[in-house]
């Protein structure tokens, strides 16, 4: 059984970790390198900005 794809694509979590500030560890040390709290945060915000767009949407 094979790992299950993520919904985020690669470019979108790299914008997101530049955004937060811990790309320097993804170039370094891989996604495994990164704290679950940075990871939370990640959800996080893709989170509030799929909101932020369903928003205007509706304006």
């Amino acid at each position: 059984m094979g790992r299950r794809r993520g919904l985020m694509s690669d470019r979108f979590k790299e914008e997101l970790a530049k955004e937060l500030g811990f790309y320097d560890t993804v170039q370094k040390d891989g996604w495994g390198g990164i704290t679950a709290r940075d990871a939370g945060n990640m959800v996080k915000r893709a989170v509030q900005m799929a909101e932020e767009s369903l928003n205007k949407d509706k304006v």
